[in-house]
């Protein structure tokens, strides 16, 4: 499979929380990005943590991560975050990524339950779903803010920050004029 440039991925497993994951595409996706949602099993078909069924443009071993990849974006919800974590695969593409400098962000659960676990948080600012940080958090400043960018990285706190969330990954990648232009077609601002 030939890989797009300066492609992302939002990875989609069993009991993602269906606000984070699809606000998320539909606002990189309205900023003129390039991002495809990956189903972390070997269906298209993903179930949210709250019954909605979603067909992902991908399967996870249609997918590898390289030198051009923008952007690895997880949402949270429960189990998703964990079955995000169960696989090894997705592990070993968040670890390249994080090595050569790319991006990754995280909201709700998963940057205590995928991010923390692989090292990824160590010595940085970031956030996740209150009450998560002691789980897996330690090694990292966890600060309880919605929003939290520390170099290549990107974490939120939860679903209501889903916005602010996908404004922090367009402001990192093209810019607070763009991030102002998507929030203000969408009446944020």
């Amino acid at each position: 499979m030939s890989q797009i440039v300066n492609e992302s991925y939002l990875f989609l497993a069993d009991g993602f929380e269906e606000i984070e994951a699809l606000g998320t595409v539909d606002m990189l996706r309205r900023a003129g990005m390039t991002v495809r949602t990956v189903a972390v099993k070997d269906d298209f078909e993903v179930t949210g943590a709250h019954g909605v069924p979603v067909k992902a443009d991908l399967l996870l071993n249609d997918v590898s991560v390289s030198e051009s990849t923008q952007w690895l974006i997880l949402p949270g919800g429960m189990p998703g975050a964990t079955n995000l974590a169960a696989s090894h695969k997705v592990n070993e593409m968040l670890k390249y990524q994080n090595e050569r400098g790319g991006k990754i962000a995280a909201i709700c659960a998963s940057p205590a339950v995928v991010l923390a676990p692989l090292g990824i948080l160590k010595g940085r600012k970031a956030t996740c779903y209150p009450g998560m940080e002691p789980i897996e958090a330690t090694e990292a400043e966890m600060t309880g803010q919605p929003v939290e960018v520390t170099d290549n990285v990107v974490t939120a706190n939860g679903p209501a920050n889903t916005f602010a969330f996908a404004l922090a990954i367009i402001t990192a990648t093209l810019g607070a004029e763009a991030a102002g232009t998507v929030a203000q077609g969408m009446l944020l601002k």
